[in-house]
């Protein structure tokens, strides 16, 4: 791909990466659990390019520094790892858990999501579905907005239009989730700046 721009070749669409996306959770975790000081990360190895994977790692572990928080990188690479991983997480005695996007663990949200709060552990994820499964917080790019957006590029091209042409678009709406029931469980209690801040508050 050329640029994001003009892409070039016979790509174009949406994409709903960030690098700054990663890290932005990671302080909204830590705004949720000002007390935490020891974060899981889950991550997926080769869910996506080489570059996107180390941009999105260098950018959290940034923002640990900066948060002062130490940052522990999980690697999970199917399904039937994750039962392993969260309990290695517990026994490390975690603070919480922060997912990396993926498509596997978004099919797996429920599993993940269960085994959260079996071992006790608030998460932040990528997806409001996690947050609505029982998940603390989320925030991401709306895949609602996502899918309705895409719509209106395959009637582009089925009307003619070159995928060349059409730049590829990023995320222009965002959604914070914040499970206020799953807090309350936790024995946690949410700053109400960051309730304001959410645009859906599950109670």
């Amino acid at each position: 791909m050329a640029s994001l721009a003009r892409p070039g070749g016979n790509v174009t669409g949406l994409t709903f990466l960030g690098p700054e996306l990663a890290a932005k959770r990671l302080d909204l975790l830590k705004q949720a659990l000002p007390s935490a000081s020891r974060i899981a990360a889950l991550w997926h190895p080769g869910a996506f390019s080489d570059r996107t994977t180390r941009e999105m790692l260098q950018a959290t572990e940034a923002a640990a520094r900066t948060l002062a928080v130490e940052l522990q990188l999980v690697e999970v690479r199917a399904a039937d790892e994750l039962d392993r991983a969260l309990a290695t997480v517990a026994s490390e005695r975690a603070d919480a858990l922060l997912l990396f996007a993926s498509a596997m663990l978004f099919n797996e949200r429920k599993q993940i999501v269960d085994l959260a709060t079996k071992h006790r552990l608030p998460s932040m994820s990528n997806a409001r579905e996690f947050a609505e499964l029982g998940g603390l917080i989320a925030y991401g790019a709306s895949l609602t907005d996502l899918q309705r957006r895409s719509a209106t590029y395959v009637d582009k091209i089925l009307k003619g239009a070159t995928p060349a042409d059409l730049p590829v678009e990023q995320p222009i709406k965002f959604e914070l989730v914040i499970n206020l029931k799953t807090a309350k469980a936790f024995g946690l209690t949410v700053a109400d700046k960051l309730l304001v801040a959410a645009d859906e508050v599950i109670e």
